[in-house]
C-alpha cells in the first residue's frame, strides 16, 4: 500500500497542477477583462504608430466593441480629422481593438459619439474637477489622460498615481480625493 499511495499522489499531481494553472490563467484574464483599462500586451505596433501619432493610444477596454467598429469604419471623419488608413492596417487595428474591447459592466453601453470622455464612468470619475482644468495648456482636453495619469500609456489610471498638471491650482486637486 505504501507504493500505491505515492504513485496515486503523483498521478493526481500533474492534472491538479494543470487545473490550478488554468484556473490562475482564467482568474488573471477575467480580472484584466473586468478592469479593462490596462493596455493588452499584444498591442500591434501599428496601433501605437498610427493612433498615438495624434492622441494617446487608448486601451481597447475603455470602449465596447461596437464603438471601436464605428470609430474604425469612420476614420475619414474621425472627430473632425481625416485619419484614414490603408485597408490592411485598418483591418489589423480594428480586429485587435474589437477582440480586446471592454465587456465589463461599465462599458457595456456605448457613450455618446463613441467618446471615452463622454462615457458615464468617465464623467463620474471626473465630475468634481473644475472645468478650467481641461483648458490648461498642459491638459488641452479631457482626452489627454497623460496630463494627470502618469501610467496612462500603459492603461494604468490608478488614483494613487495622479499628478497635478502644470499650471493647475493645487486647491483644485482636492477634487481627486473622492
Amino acid at each position: 500500500m505504501t507504493h500505491t499511495t505515492p504513485r496515486r499522489s503523483r498521478l493526481l499531481a500533474a492534472p491538479l497542477a494543470i487545473l490550478l494553472g488554468l484556473l490562475g490563467l482564467l482568474a488573471t484574464t477575467a480580472s484584466q477583462a473586468d478592469g479593462g483599462r490596462m493596455m493588452p500586451r499584444n498591442a500591434p505596433p501599428v496601433y501605437a504608430q498610427e493612433c498615438a501619432a495624434c492622441h494617446m493610444a487608448y486601451p481597447p477596454g475603455l470602449l465596447p466593441a461596437p464603438s471601436w467598429q464605428r470609430l474604425m469604419n469612420g476614420l475619414d471623419q474621425h472627430y473632425g480629422s481625416d485619419a484614414s488608413l490603408d485597408k490592411t492596417t485598418q483591418l489589423q487595428i480594428n480586429t485587435w481593438l474589437t477582440a480586446n474591447a471592454g465587456t465589463y459592466k461599465r462599458v457595456q453601453e456605448a457613450p455618446p459619439q463613441d467618446r471615452i470622455t463622454r462615457s458615464a464612468w468617465f464623467e463620474r470619475k471626473h465630475r468634481k474637477l473644475d472645468p478650467s482644468v481641461w483648458k490648461l495648456a498642459s491638459v488641452k482636453s479631457a482626452a489627454n489622460c497623460g496630463a494627470c495619469h502618469t501610467g496612462a500609456e500603459r492603461g494604468d489610471f490608478d488614483d494613487d498615481n495622479l499628478k497635478l498638471p502644470a499650471g493647475m491650482d493645487p486647491r483644485l486637486g482636492r477634487a481627486w480625493n473622492d
